[in-house]
C-alpha cells in the first residue's frame, strides 16, 4: 500500500480512492453494452429494421443527447462548485442513467421513438455523471500523480465494462441456445447492465467524501452559477493552454467517439463479423483498454501528459490505417488491440491533464468545460461517420478515413500545449494567489 498512499492526498484513504474508482467500474458497463457492443447493432438491425437511414438515426440520437450535455455541463459544474454539490448531482445522474438503461428494454422492432427517447435520456445522464466523478480527481490525487490515479480509475472502468459484457454474453449464449431471437435477449441485457451499474456505484456514495465547501453568493443558485461560468469564459486568456487543449479534445475525441459508437457496426458491415465475433472483439478491446489505462497511468507522470497523449494519437492513426486496409479478420484484430490500448491511455491522460490545468478551487467548473468539449466531439465524430455512410451508399471504409482526419488535427493542436505554463496559470488564478 505504500505506493498508492504516496499517490493520494494525505487526507484520502485507500478505501475512498477505491470508492471513487468504482464509479468508473460501475458506469463503464453502459458504454460497453449499450453504446459499443449490443444495443447499437440491435437498434440498426431490429428497432430500425436495417433501413438505409438506420446508422444515421443512431448517430443522430447520440448527437442530441450530447448537445443537451453541452448546454448544461458547464452550468452543472459551476453550480456544483458554488454549492459543494458534486456528490448530490452525481446521485441524480446515476439514478437517471440506470432508469434510462432499463427503459431501453422496452424498445422492440419498429419502436423508434421509444428507443431514441430512452437512449437520449440515459446517455445524457451518463455523460453528466462522467463529468462530475472526474471533478473529484484533483481532490483524491496528489498533483504529481494525477495521471497515475486517473489510470487506476480508467483501468478499473474497463474491467467493469468486461463484467457487464460478460454477464450479457452469458445470457445471450443461453438465450440463443434456446432459439430466442434478438428482441428476446437484448432487452434482458439492458436490465442486467442497469442493475450492475446501480450495484457497483454503491461504494462511491457510501465512502467518497465531498470536501468542497459552499461558496458565498448573493444571488440565486442558477444566477450565481451562470455568473461564475461567464467569468470563466471571460478569463480564457489567462488559461490559454487549457483553452487550446479543450479545442484539441474536440477534434481527437471526435475520432474516438466515432470508433466507440460504431465499432460493432463497422465490424459487421465492413469486415463481416458475426454477432458473437463482434462481442468477443469488444471484450478484447476492453481488456487492452484496461491495460493501456493502467500502463500509461504509470508512465505519463514521468514522461509528461502531453507527450503521453501524443503517443496515443499516433497509435490511433495506425489503428485507422490498419482497419481501413483490413479485408479479413486477422488484420482487423490487430487494429482492435491497438484501439484498446490507445483508448484507455488517451482517456486517462486527458482527464489528468485537465486536472493539472484547472485552478484548484474550480475543478467542477473546468471539468464541466472538459465535458462540453468531449460531448461536442461526440456529436462531430459519429455524425460525420453516419452522414458519410449515408452519402456514399453505405461505404464504411470511406467513413472511417474521413473521421480519422480528426486525429491529425488533434495532433497539430496538441503540439502547442505547454503543460508547465498551463499549470502555472492555474495556480496563479487560485484564491491563495490572487
Amino acid at each position: 500500500m505504500t505506493e498508492p498512499r504516496r499517490a493520494l492526498r494525505a487526507e484520502v484513504g485507500a478505501r475512498e480512492a477505491w470508492a471513487w474508482a468504482m464509479y468508473d467500474f460501475a458506469n463503464s458497463g453502459y458504454t460497453t453494452v449499450v453504446i459499443t457492443a449490443v444495443f447499437n447493432a440491435y437498434f440498426v438491425a431490429v428497432v430500425a429494421g436495417n433501413a438505409p437511414w438506420a446508422t444515421f438515426a443512431w448517430t443522430g440520437a447520440l448527437a442530441l443527447s450530447y448537445l443537451l450535455i453541452m448546454i448544461t455541463a458547464p452550468l452543472l459544474g459551476a453550480w456544483a462548485d458554488v454549492h459543494a454539490a458534486k456528490k448530490r448531482l452525481l446521485l441524480v445522474t446515476t439514478v437517471g442513467c440506470v432508469a434510462g438503461t432499463a427503459a431501453l428494454a422496452l424498445a422492440g422492432p419498429g419502436e423508434i421513438m421509444l428507443a431514441v427517447l430512452a437512449l437520449v435520456l440515459s446517455n445524457y445522464f451518463f455523460g453528466s455523471g462522467e463529468n462530475l466523478i472526474a471533478a473529484f480527481l484533483p481532490e483524491i490525487a496528489e498533483t504529481e500523480h494525477l495521471g497515475k490515479v486517473s489510470g487506476w480509475g480508467w483501468s478499473l472502468g474497463y474491467v467493469g465494462g468486461l463484467v457487464s459484457l460478460g454477464a450479457s454474453l452469458a445470457y445471450v449464449h443461453v438465450a440463443q441456445a434456446r432459439g430466442d431471437p434478438a428482441e428476446a435477449f437484448v432487452p434482458a441485457c439492458m436490465l442486467i447492465t442497469a442493475a450492475l451499474f446501480a450495484l457497483a456505484s454503491l461504494p462511491t456514495f457510501l465512502w467518497l467524501v465531498e470536501r468542497a465547501r459552499p461558496q458565498p453568493h448573493r444571488h440565486g443558485a442558477v444566477r450565481a452559477a451562470l455568473g461564475r461560468l461567464a467569468a470563466t469564459l471571460r478569463a480564457t486568456r489567462r488559461f490559454r493552454d487549457l483553452a487550446r487543449f479543450l479545442v484539441c479534445i474536440v477534434f481527437y475525441q471526435a475520432g474516438i467517439q466515432a470508433v466507440i459508437a460504431l465499432a460493432a457496426i463497422y465490424a459487421q458491415q465492413a469486415i463481416g463479423f458475426t454477432t458473437t465475433e463482434t462481442l468477443a472483439l469488444v471484450a478484447v478491446v476492453n481488456i487492452a483498454a484496461a491495460l493501456g489505462a493502467f500502463a500509461f497511468g504509470q508512465i505519463q507522470d514521468r514522461i509528461g501528459h502531453v507527450r503521453a497523449l501524443t503517443l496515443t494519437l499516433v497509435g490511433w492513426l495506425v489503428m485507422i490505417a490498419l482497419s481501413w486496409a483490413a479485408h479479413g479478420a486477422a488484420l482487423f484484430w490487430v487494429a482492435a488491440h491497438i484501439a484498446g490500448l490507445c483508448l484507455g491511455a488517451s482517456q486517462s491522460a486527458a482527464r489528468a491533464l485537465i486536472g493539472l490545468l484547472s485552478p484548484p478551487d474550480r475543478h467542477g467548473e473546468f471539468f464541466g468545460l472538459w465535458g462540453l468539449a468531449v460531448k461536442l466531439s461526440s456529436i462531430l465524430g459519429p455524425l460525420t461517420y453516419g452522414l458519410t455512410t449515408w452519402l456514399t451508399a453505405g461505404d464504411h471504409r470511406q467513413a472511417l478515413l474521413v473521421t480519422g482526419a480528426y486525429f491529425v488535427v488533434g495532433l497539430v493542436l496538441l503540439a502547442g500545449v505547454d503543460a508547465a505554463r498551463g499549470r502555472a496559470a492555474a495556480i496563479a488564478a487560485s484564491p491563495a494567489q490572487d
